[in-house]
């Protein structure tokens, strides 16, 4: 993310938590959340096509639908996950570059360490509870009213513990691994071509419509693990615990492949790609492009 140290920095560059955590909340405040769960609706329910899911979407509330799970797993995921990618893919991706790294790999090592690092650290039971929050409205289709969130996550914690809060949070790992380290690589890859093009240095800096268009292309490309997507949310998914009996009853990342590719096929597995797209782009700009900009106003260049 940042590609070059503020002179006569030395140590770590705390702030960026502080930028992470803002930029992230305005990422998922804005158009971050509807997007996510129009995703969520589709990868959960995969015979549905995009315009069954808005319809199914905005039935649970019109405005409010779209910003289900917002408060307080949103909320909380987005202040904690992007304080931990901030800062931990910044360090990387400074030290690397330093080291005489390109910046198209500095920043692929640097969103793979940072997507790990928040994975693990933060969005195991805050992704989880996300997901059970959009896809247990299913329970309302029986005519029983659903269990609030907070009873839901209590109901978990009693039954599986730990374990159970943070179901499905090795695939969010490989996920954020395979997010962050695409969407960084390719959009500072762009940022290199996009330089080259103009005939400026690395050292020159770009306009905001070249940051910007440069992480439209690392978060669209991002979207090619789209299958790692579809197989957390079928993990995490409070709507199909009953629903196939070919279902596994333990889920694993491989069984849970097998599973979906048996009752969907290949495109069961790029479920919900579209509007993944989006998110993926607006994702990279907030916290990428954005966040850059944020990042030096902070320093106070």
């Amino acid at each position: 993310m940042a590609i070059q140290k503020e002179p006569g920095q030395k140590g770590v560059n705390w702030s960026n938590i502080a930028v992470g955590g803002i930029m992230n909340m305005f990422e998922v405040t804005t158009l971050g959340q509807p997007l996510e769960v129009l995703k969520t609706q589709m990868a959960a329910n995969r015979s549905q096509s995009m315009l069954q899911a808005c319809k199914s979407v905005w039935a649970r509330g019109g405005v409010a639908g779209m910003y289900q799970g917002l408060i307080p797993w949103a909320w909380i995921e987005a202040s904690t996950k992007g304080a931990v990618l901030v800062f931990t893919a910044s360090e990387v991706e400074t030290a690397t570059l330093a080291a005489g790294i390109s910046p198209g790999f500095a920043g692929l090592l640097g969103g793979m360490t940072g997507g790990v690092a928040q994975a693990y650290a933060t969005m195991g039971f805050t992704t989880c509870m996300k997901t059970v929050e959009i896809t247990r409205h299913k329970t309302a289709a029986t005519g029983v009213k659903p269990p609030s969130t907070w009873a839901v996550f209590a109901d978990i914690y009693r039954r599986e513990g730990l374990a159970g809060v943070n179901k499905g949070v090795n695939a969010v790992a490989v996920r954020q691994c395979t997010n962050w380290g695409s969407r960084m690589g390719f959009a500072r890859l762009a940022e290199t071509s996009i330089r080259r093009i103009k005939g400026k240095g690395e050292s020159d800096s770009l306009g905001p419509m070249d940051k910007i268009l440069a992480s439209t292309i690392g978060g669209a490309l991002a979207t090619w693990n789209q299958p790692i997507e579809v197989i957390r949310v079928e993990m995490q998914s409070m709507a199909k615990g009953t629903a196939n009996a070919n279902r596994p009853a333990k889920l694993t990342i491989m069984n849970t492949l097998a599973f979906i590719y048996k009752e969907n096929g290949i495109k069961g597995l790029y479920r919900g790609v579209t509007p993944r797209i989006g998110l993926g782009i607006w994702q990279t700009i907030c916290m990428v492009s954005l966040a850059d900009y944020v990042k030096l106003w902070v320093k106070g260049k």
